[in-house]
């Protein structure tokens, strides 16, 4: 289920070496880094890579040297817009999958030269489009040995949303019918399989074109959202997951039976609540959390081989702002990951 286009960086260095050399200084002798960084908000043309100081893990905390980074649709809104975020400067990335290099006082579950991968803490985290990141352990869990760091980094924001809209949020049980929205993105294409693993009946939203990569992964049912409605059916769903908002989350609780439940990952129009209310049925939307008891349920998965990431694209740290351009399209399927070494 992967396809990969590999551009490697020829400056990376080499992963063996991470814990013995001291790495690039500043010339008061400071480690330093590089980072996709950005001074202004923008397009693409906004990130730069940039040479940084490298951080320190502070107490309860683990510094990781990144080997891959997955990008997300918040990381394009991010650095376009001040949403949750400060004003620039800043560098993006929650998702991340690497080493650690350090660990600081306190920190018992990891030690130096463990593979690790993880999502930094949302929204105030970012930071993980860099050759190293600091976070807090409990944001982390051991990368799964069957899939390589690529793999892994295409995980933690979209799984995880995934897993907490539908396990923690909705708690879908075997035998119930889901619906899922843009299945074939980052967070659905992870949401159709963790729906199959949950015993669930699975029909999900795409274009025509991806319909046998949904069905690859197990999908029951699939409306061509450019030439269906998918209101316009007498099918009744226990569960929606919508990563679109607007109307569509509106439109989407007249196919929930009363006692079902919205999941909505972007808001949705004014009147979606007061739908809610009246057809008696739960609509909430869900901001996704950091979370190592996920992380490691994500991971178990990945072990038993229900649950896998598809991605479409890799591109090197210094060509990140091709990569935004090419997820800003729309029309990515599953995920797109930066290669850091």
């Amino acid at each position: 289920m992967t396809s990969t286009e590999t551009l490697e960086n020829p400056n990376s260095p080499d992963p063996a070496t991470l814990t013995e050399s001291p790495g690039p200084a500043a010339p008061d002798g400071s480690p330093v880094m590089l980072a996709l960084h950005q001074t202004a908000l923008g397009g693409p043309e906004v990130l730069q890579l940039t040479e940084l100081p490298r951080p320190a893990p502070g107490p309860g905390e683990i510094l990781v040297a990144v080997h891959a980074a997955g990008l997300n649709p918040t990381d394009y809104k991010h650095r376009a817009l001040s949403i949750f975020l400060p004003p620039p400067p800043l560098t993006l990335g929650w998702d991340v999958s690497g080493t650690v290099v350090e660990t600081g006082f306190g920190v018992t579950l990891f030690r130096p030269g463990d593979e690790v991968f993880g999502m930094l803490p949302y929204p105030y985290g970012a930071g993980s489009h860099a050759e190293y990141v600091t976070g807090p352990t409990r944001a982390f869990a051991a990368k799964p040995a069957g899939i390589d760091h690529v793999q892994a980094a295409a995980l933690p924001l979209a799984a995880l949303t995934a897993w907490q809209a539908l396990v923690d949020t909705a708690g879908l049980r075997a035998g119930q019918r889901v619906l899922i929205h843009a299945a074939a993105g980052g967070v659905g294409h992870l949401a159709v399989q963790i729906a199959k693993e949950r015993g669930a009946h699975v029909t999900g939203t795409a274009s025509a074109p991806k319909h046998d990569f949904l069905r690859e992964l197990g999908a029951d049912a699939c409306i061509d959202h450019r030439s269906e409605d998918f209101a316009d059916t007498e099918e009744r769903y226990d569960v929606v997951l919508d990563a679109l908002g607007g109307d569509t989350a509106t439109r989407s609780v007249g196919v929930l039976r009363p006692g079902g439940v919205l999941v909505s990952l972007l808001p949705g129009a004014a009147d979606t609540r007061a739908a809610a209310q009246k057809a008696k049925v739960r609509a909430v939307n869900l901001l996704v959390e950091h979370d190592q008891a996920g992380m490691r349920a994500v991971a178990e998965l990945v072990e038993r081989g229900t649950l896998r990431a598809h991605v479409s694209g890799t591109f090197p740290l210094a060509e990140g702002a091709r990569a935004h351009v090419l997820g800003e399209t729309g029309r990515t399927t599953g995920k797109l990951v930066i290669t850091v070494r």
